[in-house]
């Protein structure tokens, strides 16, 4: 009885090892029976059939990453260089991917590699150097489109590096310092124009503010005088007026007039004037000194001859 107990044991531990098939999570499981296809084991435990069925394959259908050596190639000038490339897919039909396809991921390498030959050697290296995205688009969408078959989905398509031959590079540093130096030389000549318009300009400013300073005194010298003249000449009106007024007020006689008058022309040709305009009413005090002249000379001749007698 022992004995087959023990051996009842041993097949239920067989069956359970045979039959109990446990699935993760985000994978699936392809189940044949009698070698078909029989379903597709969700995540979970699946109870199999000893001897009937059998778990073909468990498939993750998380992204994935495929990783291949870099690829020669050859650009349209007849430049061969190194691409390296990164590819992301995944699984969306399990069946598909088992069924239809023998190697999946070296499929997707060899279709990724002719693709990219076709695509870069319709350019040339300049154009590849500078058109990563337009290259990652393009391949991406071819595989997505071949690999569709397969119930593989591309989801993107990276280029991790394009490396040109080494006598290249080095033309091409070359080439890069040279472009350098010149942008280098442009900005410092820039620089130094900005500089000297400014300093030229800062000149041209206080050039105009000084011309702007001497005008001003100019002209505040200028007010200045025009106001003491016209200070000078009030003044001198005043006076003019005030001596008017004290000799109409004081009722002079004509021979002091005359005196007065005779005063004011000697200062009058003191002047340096060439010429001195009189108004026509200095013609009576004229006329009055002429009288003044014939009296005081009638006096002189009358005094010898009241000598003689």
């Amino acid at each position: 009885m022992e004995w087959v107990f023990l051996a009842l044991i041993v097949l239920v531990a067989a069956f359970a090892a045979t039959s109990i098939r446990i699935i993760h999570q985000s994978r699936v499981g392809i189940i044949e029976r009698l070698g078909k296809f029989h379903a597709v084991a969700q995540t979970g435990v699946n109870v199999l059939i000893p001897v009937i069925d059998n778990m073909r394959a468990i498939i993750d259908l998380r992204e994935q990453l495929v990783d291949y050596p870099p690829q020669p190639v050859i650009t349209k000038d007849n430049v061969t260089i190194q691409i390296d490339t990164v590819v992301y897919f995944q699984v969306t039909d399990p069946i598909k991917y088992i069924y239809e396809i023998a190697h999946p991921r070296a499929a997707i390498e060899n279709l990724a590699a002719t693709t990219l030959r076709n695509i870069v050697g319709e350019m040339d290296l300049d154009e590849t150097l500078t058109s990563r995205d337009t290259v990652n688009t393009k391949l991406r969408q071819i595989l997505d489109e071949a690999t569709d078959k397969w119930g593989i989905k591309v989801t993107r398509v990276e280029i991790k590096n394009i490396a040109p031959p080494r006598d290249l590079m080095d033309a091409m540093e070359k080439q890069m310092r040279a472009e350098r130096e010149r942008r280098e030389a442009i900005l410092k000549a820039e620089g130094d124009k900005r500089s000297a318009i400014l300093r030229a300009e800062g000149e041209r400013e206080a050039e105009v503010q000084r011309a702007e300073g001497e005008r001003q005194a100019a002209i505040l010298r200028a007010q200045g005088e025009a106001e003491a003249i016209v200070t000078v000449e009030r003044a001198k009106a005043e006076g003019i007026r005030m001596i008017y007024q004290a000799i109409k007020e004081s009722d002079p006689t004509k021979e002091v007039v005359a005196i007065r008058s005779l005063e004011a022309l000697e200062k009058v040709s003191d002047g340096k004037a060439t010429k001195i305009i009189i108004p026509s009413e200095a013609a009576g005090v004229l006329g009055a000194l002429s009288g003044i002249k014939g009296i005081l000379e009638g006096k002189e001749k009358a005094e010898p001859e009241a000598a003689t007698e």
